[in-house]
């Protein structure tokens, strides 16, 4: 459903209401610092989302707005994160057991006793980090491709931080053309701002936005062959491909729901939900004695719950500040006062410095009147606009973490201007193809 509109506040000037953007703003140093202090970066922005809100409260007692109209802005807020969650559980869900069924690990095995170049690992992954990042996300993509080039370059520093950036370009850009591909993709499909097959129109300006770089990057990839390595072959557990099966399934019917149907499509994720929890019921009957168990409880308990609580307390943080109003006094500076096209190229540049998710969410609820091409936009340079900087992305911060030192924010930086290009082809083949 498009954003509703709510009435706003309009009190952006008042001393309680500017206290409530010093604390968004203390909140996200915090998420912006997770790399050093080592604090998830949920807890900051759920105290944040809570003063937010009983600031707001306050403030629309004291202008006389009633409780229940108060409450219909919040629950506004709390239809939107439920409808995310649910959706984006079940997808954590499914990948989780795909991966305890060994399904990433034999990849990666493969992958390494295959013995490829240098060079040729540089493309095969960065491909592969493109295709896979648009059906699981780009973070849970980065990170399995990036156990590959760590597996095949450890002894090679300048091969793993090239790797490491090919990666972080590829995931982001894969996840812009899908919405299962990453959660500001997603936000636009759910809010129906953008049909789902529309968002495939973005499939060649994604290609370039990841090409233009990995080309540049190519010729700097050392021309070497790796140490052989003594890798053994990994076994998928029973049941593997089936659950993979599933997992596509649950698209089309996640995609089915929405589009025939007209109901939300984590609706159809849910079904797709049960039919694993089915189907791990039969993998305990037929496969008991191997000493297997398949517990889906499991998958759920170990999904990316700072994740999902970050993406509570953005939406409520984010949600707080639009109802006070000063999410209509930024969209009328962007997006009245630079044009929806400028406004939009500016959004991707914000998300290389602050994640993608706060800002995608702020422009959603806007209530912008855009046309396709510009929401198409606004998805693509939000999506990839993170490359540009190795904190502008989740798969950036995690890579940096899994590297041991040798892909940093300098050694990503260095690469910027080539990234930039990239992001500049990718809007200009938009409007060529799209515009």
């Amino acid at each position: 459903m498009a954003a509703e509109k709510i009435e706003t506040l309009g009190l952006t000037g008042t001393e309680r209401g500017i206290y409530t953007v010093l604390i968004f703003i203390i909140a996200y140093g915090f998420v912006m610092a997770e790399e050093f202090t080592h604090m998830r970066k949920s807890k900051p922005v759920i105290l944040a989302a809570g003063i937010i809100w009983a600031h707001a409260a306050v403030l629309a007692s004291q202008a006389g707005v009633s409780a229940k109209d108060m409450h219909e802005a919040f629950e506004h807020n709390l239809k939107e994160y439920g409808a995310l969650m649910l959706f984006l559980l079940v997808a954590m869900t499914y990948i989780n057991a795909m991966t305890e069924r060994n399904v990433f690990e034999a990849l990666r095995s493969w992958l390494v006793r295959k013995q490829f170049g240098y060079r040729q690992l540089f493309l095969i992954t960065g491909v592969i980090t493109f295709f896979l990042s648009a059906i699981a996300d780009n973070l849970t993509a980065a990170l399995l491709v990036g156990a590959v080039v760590m597996a095949v370059g450890s002894d090679n520093a300048k091969f793993v931080s090239l790797g490491f950036i090919n990666i972080v370009v590829a995931a982001n850009a894969g996840g812009a053309f899908c919405p299962f591909g990453d959660i500001t993709t997603l936000m636009v499909w759910q809010a129906e701002y953008v049909q789902f097959f529309d968002f495939f129109n973005l499939f060649i300006p994604s290609a370039v936005n990841y090409g233009i770089p990995a080309a540049f990057m190519y010729f700097a990839v050392p021309d070497e062959q790796p140490q052989a390595t003594s890798e053994e072959a990994v076994q998928l557990k029973p049941g593997a491909i089936q659950v993979c099966v599933l997992f596509l399934l649950t698209i089309v019917t996640a995609v089915s729901f929405h589009q025939v149907l007209h109901l939300p499509p984590f609706m159809g994720m849910m079904v797709g939900l049960s039919a694993l929890m089915i189907y791990g019921y039969r993998i305990n009957i037929m496969y008991s004695s191997q000493g297997q168990p398949f517990d889906i409880f499991n998958k759920v308990r170990e999904a990316e719950w700072d994740t999902l609580f970050f993406f509570f307390g953005v939406v409520f943080a984010v949600g707080g500040l639009g109802y006070i109003g000063y999410l209509e006094l930024l969209s009328g500076t962007l997006y009245d006062g630079l044009g929806q096209t400028t406004a939009n190229i500016l959004v991707g540049i914000i998300s290389a410095v602050v994640d993608n998710i706060p800002v995608m969410f702020a422009v959603l609820n806007m209530n912008l009147d855009m046309s396709l091409y510009q929401w198409l936009l606004v998805t693509l340079t939000a999506g990839v606009g993170g490359s540009m900087l190795s904190v502008g992305s989740a798969a950036g911060v995690a890579l940096m973490g899994q590297s041991n030192h040798k892909y940093t924010f300098f050694s990503h930086l260095k690469w910027t201007p080539a990234i930039a290009a990239g992001y500049v082809g990718s809007i200009v083949v938009h409007y060529l193809i799209n515009g």
